[in-house]
């Protein structure tokens, strides 16, 4: 994904990061909240666009509050997208995640031509599993041992959720 994209919905602004954005995204990840499923911030490059990854930030009254990626599978027999997000514990219960994922599965269904998207949270972040129920995604199933814990402790279970278009009979 290389070309130029914002997308708007009725209070957000969602758009490819900038370098200027790091300080409020670091800061975001910092708190315990995001931290707590995210880890640190140690890989430089965590911004960045990759092979796997075209990352947005998640902009409100001229505000980053928060940080939205995606992963495009193009392959015509697997067409799909995947997407992970986090946002400013300031803002969480407002609706913005609703929002930020809602309009970005429309940019992704309906500009970029995917059939299917998936997220994977971890297991236990309620939060999150409920947001994304909201925006029509439904459960697969729980990957065990799926993520590395970011104390490296241990690993926890992830939720593999999915959204598909509704196909006509």
């Amino acid at each position: 994904m290389t070309e130029r994209v914002e997308l708007t919905s009725k209070r957000l602004t969602m758009r490819r990061t900038t370098p200027a954005d790091a300080e409020s995204l670091k800061a975001i990840r910092a708190t315990s909240e995001v931290n707590r499923w995210w880890g640190d911030d140690s890989d430089p490059n965590w911004m960045a666009s990759t092979a796997d990854g075209t990352p947005f930030a998640i902009v409100l009254d001229d505000k980053v509050v928060g940080f939205i990626q995606t992963f495009e599978n193009d392959d015509p027999k697997y067409h799909f997208a995947g997407i992970d997000l986090f946002l400013d514990p300031a803002v969480h219960g407002m609706g913005y995640g609703r929002e930020a994922v809602t309009r970005f599965m429309e940019y992704l269904v309906e500009d970029r031509g995917h059939h299917r998207i998936t997220i994977d949270p971890a297991a236990d972040n309620q939060r999150a599993i409920e947001c994304y129920r909201a925006c029509g995604f439904r459960d697969v199933g729980i990957m065990l041992a799926y993520e590395r814990n970011h104390d490296d402790s241990g690993w926890h279970d992830g939720l593999l959720m999915e959204y598909v278009v509704p196909t006509e009979p």
